[in-house]
């Protein structure tokens, strides 16, 4: 497992908005763009079960992020990677702690009543970094 360098870890810190590709089952790459959060040398996502990056992942687990500093664009990383663990144990306190970061919220406000929410638990195996 690659480290993020220390020179570009306050990006994953900050509220930067990232784009996650997955792979679609023609091979094909779909991206979307998502929150992010880490777990020690782990990458974290939030989804809810059944959206196409959910289906996705659950069919082939590499990903790669592309994250820009939202206080300097000429800094990014570029992540490629593999999803080591999928789990919804603790996902709806995830997902409120997310929209704290992101939107200063105490609750996600986007919250459908039969979303079932997940995490993505990524391992970074090639990290770029710029600026």
């Amino acid at each position: 497992m690659k480290q993020i360098p220390k020179s570009h870890a306050d990006i994953l810190e900050k509220p930067a908005f990232a784009h996650l590709s997955t792979i679609m089952a023609d091979g094909s790459p779909q991206a979307s763009a998502v929150w992010i959060d880490t777990d020690g040398p782990l990458i974290v996502v939030n989804s809810a079960e059944g959206r196409l990056k959910d289906r996705n992942i659950r069919r082939d687990p590499r990903v790669a992020i592309s994250v820009i500093d939202p206080d300097n664009p000429y800094r990014s990383l570029m992540i490629r990677g593999r999803v080591s663990k999928i789990t919804n144990e603790g996902a709806d306190a995830h997902i409120d702690k997310m929209a704290k970061k992101y939107m200063g919220v105490d609750e996600y406000p986007f919250r459908t009543p039969d979303e079932v929410r997940v995490m993505y638990y990524i391992e970074p195996e090639r990290v770029a970094s710029m600026g």
